[in-house]
């Protein structure tokens, strides 16, 4: 079934005869507009706002300049329609050269200028931000004597043979961008700006501690500082002076797309919640990129066990690394952001008695579902070995892992004893804290049952060491095992909880030694060469 309905006529004429009169607005015999048009046009009223023009009778021996209007549909970056616009300009090509006008040089800001300016910015670590400036040539006042017509459909009915006598330039004139450049460079110099010496277009503002940039294309503003309150205050500046648009932060110019993103400092390596997996069908990237980037982490690892484990699980990717794997690893470098100079801490009145802490985690590899062996070793207070390390082996259960993992521990305290034999120091019963008590029971209990017959005989080497006293195993809490660190990711607070152990930070460090390395140079360097 089809509905029907009347099409009523168009109305065709311009006017209907029966339009009662009372309603029409100004003048009836005045060119007619509607509302859309009058409010589209702005430039008129920014001309009787900035006292642009005055409207007087053309003097004898000047000539007039004709005007006419420019339609264009304004866009934002993705080319949707925002506003239709309509600009009122001079027909500045029928201008003499020393008749009409003398300088005409504005400097412009060249695209390298531009994208050193966003280098920078990026460099200092602030915001870019975006102002436009309103009808900005209305705002140069211009020395020659010009007269232009009055805008067509716009003639003042009681004056039509009258001409504007320009008091500030309009655009399409040649010295119109010229005009606008001295009035916005003066004004900034007035306020204590400082204009660049290369790039004219280019303002600093400078205060003991921090800096404003400002950058001009023409009415184009972008600008950016060390501090907020600065930004606000110079937003603040020119709306006093100039009708400006605040645009906010900088996402489109000059046919540049502009992406802000603030790398914040990550609170842990690694996200506890999203395991690293092969990743098959994720995107690749380039291999000598993400191995370079493993190979700068690992040499950090020196004095920062604190991304021990998460460089070791990113390390396992390097045959096919994918878009996921670069994620993590970048991961770390913001975590390194957020603690520059975190490093290893040496208190001289701690004791010096060796200690070590074994653990393991079950299966947390995710490509063979290997157990992964953690193990750290302290003088004292002091931090001086530490390990992580997947295991050849697949365990069948925690305690296989945990016993794995205490063997290997105790083979790196074994060399410790005979590394500190030669500075007149003997250590014996040394103890290795262990957080599994059937792996503590089968370590000082040499019998073979179902669940550990099958392990490799290498591994019981511990129990000949627990047997002539040159260690000792002792049961730990779980939250006190500090070489869980090395086997796993976990959150904020337990992972502070445990690195603040071993680690402070370098203003803290009163009578200590803080072993640095070079992670402080290092990680500015590699932070700044691999861009998180």
């Amino acid at each position: 079934m089809y509905n029907f309905g009347v099409i009523k006529p168009l109305h065709l004429t311009r006017t209907q005869k029966n339009h009662p009169p009372s309603l029409v607005i100004e003048d009836i015999q005045s060119p007619m507009i509607t509302r859309k048009q009058s409010k589209a046009i702005t430039n008129p009223q920014s001309g009787m706002i900035s006292h642009v023009w005055d409207l007087v009778d053309l003097p004898r021996g000047h000539r007039v300049i004709g005007t006419k209007w420019i339609f264009r549909n304004k866009t934002d970056e993705r080319g949707i329609l925002i506003k239709n616009k309509a600009r009122l300009v001079a027909q500045g090509y029928t201008q003499e050269e020393g008749i009409d006008y003398d300088d005409v040089f504005a400097p412009v800001a060249r695209i390298e200028a531009i994208r050193l300016f966003l280098a920078f910015a990026s460099y200092k670590g602030f915001k870019v931000y975006q102002m436009d400036v309103k009808s900005a040539f209305l705002y140069g006042t211009i020395d020659e004597e010009v007269y232009v017509s009055q805008p067509p459909g716009f003639e003042d009915p009681k004056y039509p043979d009258k001409v504007y006598k320009l008091r500030k330039a309009l655009y399409g004139l040649h010295q119109a961008p010229r005009a606008w450049y001295d009035t916005l460079s003066s004004y900034l110099l007035e306020n204590k700006f400082e204009r660049g010496v290369i790039d004219k277009t280019l303002f600093i503002k400078r205060t003991k501690t921090d800096m404003l940039l400002v950058q001009i294309y023409v009415d184009d503003i972008i600008f950016g500082s060390t501090r907020d309150d600065m930004c606000k205050e110079f937003e603040e500046l020119m709306h006093k002076k100039f009708k400006m648009s605040s645009m906010g932060e900088l996402t489109f110019f000059l046919g540049l797309h502009v992406k802000q993103k603030a790398d914040e400092p990550a609170s842990t390596p690694m996200e506890t919640h999203k395991h690293l997996i092969a990743d098959v069908e994720g995107e690749e990237v380039d291999v000598h990129h993400y191995r370079s980037m493993i190979g700068s982490l690992m040499y950090l690892t020196a004095s920062r066990p604190d991304i021990m484990f998460a460089i070791c699980v990113c390390a396992r990717y390097q045959v096919r690394p994918k878009e996921s794997h670069l994620h993590a690893v970048k991961r770390i470098f913001k975590y390194l952001k957020g603690q520059p100079r975190l490093g290893l801490w040496y208190p001289n009145d701690s004791s010096f008695d060796l200690v070590a802490y074994t653990d393991s985690d079950y299966g947390g590899a995710n490509l063979d579902r290997k157990s992964t062996s953690g193990g750290c070793q302290f003088l004292g207070g002091r931090l001086v070995s530490w390990q992580c390390k997947k295991q050849t082996t697949v365990s069948q259960s925690t305690t296989e892992a945990e016993y794995i993992a205490a063997s290997q521990c105790c083979s790196q305290v074994l060399w410790i004893q005979n590394q500190m034999q030669d500075y007149g120091l003997s250590f014996l019963q040394t103890p290795i804290y262990i957080d599994n008590n059937s792996a503590i029971s089968i370590v000082n209990n040499p019998v073979k049952h179902s669940k550990t017959k099958h392990i490799e005989i290498k591994y019981h080497f511990i129990r000949d060491c627990n047997e002539k006293k040159l260690i000792q195993v002792l049961k730990v809490h779980t939250n006190d095992q500090y070489a869980d660190l090395f086997t796993k990711a976990f959150d904020v607070g337990r992972y502070r909880l445990g690195s603040e152990v071993w680690s402070n930070s370098a203003s803290a460090v009163t009578t200590a030694l803080l072993v640095l390395a070079l992670s402080p140079i290092t990680t500015a360097s590699t932070i700044a060469h691999y861009h998180c």
